[in-house]
């Protein structure tokens, strides 16, 4: 078992950090997004769970505090802004999606 205190862990702003990744499966990433600051609009070929550990966001137009989380289907565009200091726990799945850079369609 591979456990995190995702509250407590080292994570700089623009240096996501990678928690775990198994081809496959999926890829859990946590973001650090100051305030003021945010993922501009993008999509991804993964499903996207977004989980707001701390702080607030704008998560598509929707205001999202601690604890709210979100799913967003395979290509979907979206953007997140923080709009307090903000941690993130992204979930990509199944990693890599089809149409991913290396992923066997």
């Amino acid at each position: 078992m591979e456990h995190w205190d995702l509250r407590e862990l080292d994570v700089a702003p623009h240096h996501p950090r990678i928690l775990h990744s198994a081809r496959g499966e999926a890829r859990s990433i946590l973001i650090s997004l100051p305030a003021g600051e945010e993922l501009q609009e993008h999509q991804v070929h993964e499903r996207a769970y977004v989980v707001v550990v701390d702080g607030e966001v704008d998560l598509a137009g929707q205001h999202a505090g601690a604890g709210a989380a979100a799913v967003f289907e395979p290509n979907e565009r979206h953007a997140v802004r923080a709009t307090s200091d903000a941690r993130l726990l992204l979930v990509l799945a199944p990693w890599p999606g089809n149409g991913h850079p290396g992923a066997r369609d």
